[in-house]
């Protein structure tokens, strides 16, 4: 009986799962190409984009491909002039969604100078144009550059370089009104957020991006936030809330819960429909970039509310091993428990894992072996890029596989 309760929790949070990627901007089937310059090539933002997405949508069928190239322009840079680099880099994946981030290098880190803003618009329409030409019905999303930090730092110049990039940002935003693509601002709510933490920590605030140009892995999930948002991301893991006096459940989002008792302890069974953000608890940076935020509230929302309880400290426990002290008013008041050591957190970290080996195969396989020995003539090289292809393949099966939701048990008791 047990099992058949189970099959059935799993099958209702199916379907609520996909009602609730009806207006997120990604479909079932889609073929995502990250494209870009060296933010992109660190594949930070992206690999934490494309972690969020199988981990909150682990039904969702979409794959992602990362082609950034450091230094690169809108005309190209190291991996070649731009039309070579959509012919190799981006056309044969066959993407449904490409996004584009350039601006940082095309600037040049000077004073706005017209002529290097008329190559960028230029350059920026033909990658637009060659993109539909080649793939199409493809969705373009066009990202406003990433910030040049002028907070934590004297700008080089009067008015500062970030300046210039929001200069660039406007033309995007008239070129997606215009063009029908759709735009990210990956500046506007990152520099919010690195005057917020520089208020607090301005010797950590640096750290954030400390190039002034790479941001950080905090900063990056600060841009990956921006973009989902974009994307009109879901900001609920789920929600659970338990009358401990009733002995009910009063209310359930995304979570199928059972079993619940209160014999001396409040216990439950509850499985959820997805899995919180993989927030790496080693990075020393990420609590002043989440505190310094909204990413919590606009993207990782695993609320637990337990109401009816005798005032008094609480101990929660999930599959045995204990999370969390918890005040009775807290409780009644809802606590996050994505910022918790849970074991749907160390799940999540387990599919990110998955996610950076699966970009990293595939980065090997690009950038080691097609690229550098593309007229070398080795007799070996398509089939190593095959079994790499392969293995990337397998990787990212097991990363579907280890992103599916797994029921817990929930214990709260009296400490």
């Amino acid at each position: 009986m047990r099992r058949l309760v189970l099959v059935w929790m799993v099958a209702a949070l199916a379907s609520s799962v996909v009602l609730a990627e009806d207006g997120f901007y990604l479909k079932p089937g889609d073929r995502v190409v990250f494209y870009g310059d060296s933010i992109t090539d660190q594949r930070l933002y992206t690999t934490f984009t494309e972690t969020f997405i199988v981990t909150r949508f682990p039904t969702l069928d979409v794959s992602f491909t990362h082609s950034g190239w450091g230094g690169d322009r809108v005309g190209g840079g190291g991996g070649g002039p731009i039309d070579l680099r959509l012919e190799r880099d981006v056309f044969p994946y066959r993407p449904t969604v490409v996004t584009i981030m350039l601006g940082m290098n095309d600037g040049s880190y000077r004073a706005f100078d017209q002529t290097l803003f008329d190559k960028y618009s230029q350059g920026f329409e033909h990658i637009v144009q060659s993109l539909k030409e080649h793939l199409p019905g493809v969705r373009v999303t066009a990202i406003e550059p990433s910030p040049y930090d002028d907070v934590t730092r004297e700008p080089l110049f009067p008015g500062g370089y970030n300046a210039v990039l929001m200069r660039y940002s406007q033309y995007l935003r008239e070129l997606a009104r215009k063009e029908h693509l759709h735009d990210a601002d990956l500046n506007t709510s990152v520099v919010e957020a690195l005057r917020m933490a520089n208020s607090k920590d301005p010797l950590n605030a640096a750290k954030l991006l400390p190039d002034r140009v790479h941001p950080a892995p905090a900063g990056h999930l600060l841009m990956s936030e921006a973009l989902l948002k974009s994307w009109n991301a879901p900001s609920l893991v789920s929600s659970v809330t338990i009358d401990a006096a009733e002995g009910k459940v009063t209310d359930s989002q995304k979570a199928a819960v059972s079993n619940l008792k209160t014999d001396g302890s409040l216990t439950w069974d509850a499985l959820e429909s997805s899995l919180p953000m993989a927030l790496d608890p080693k990075d020393k940076l990420l609590p002043l970039a989440i505190s310094s935020s909204d990413y919590l509230e606009a993207l990782d929302r695993e609320q637990m509310k337990i109401t009816g309880l005798k005032p008094g400290r609480y101990g929660l426990k999930i599959d045995g091993n204990p999370v969390g002290s918890y005040d009775a008013e807290d409780l009644s008041k809802g606590v996050n428990l994505a910022t918790a050591d849970t074991p749907m957190l160390r799940q999540a970290l387990d599919v990110h894992a998955l996610t950076l080996q699966h970009t990293n195969i595939h980065n090997i396989r690009w950038r080691t072996i097609q690229v550098p020995m593309e007229k070398d003539g080795y007799a070996s090289k398509e089939k190593v890029m095959a079994d790499l292809d392969r293995l990337d393949s397998e990787i990212v099966a097991q990363q579907r596989t280890v992103a599916q939701p797994k029921p817990h048990h929930f214990e709260l008791a009296v400490q």
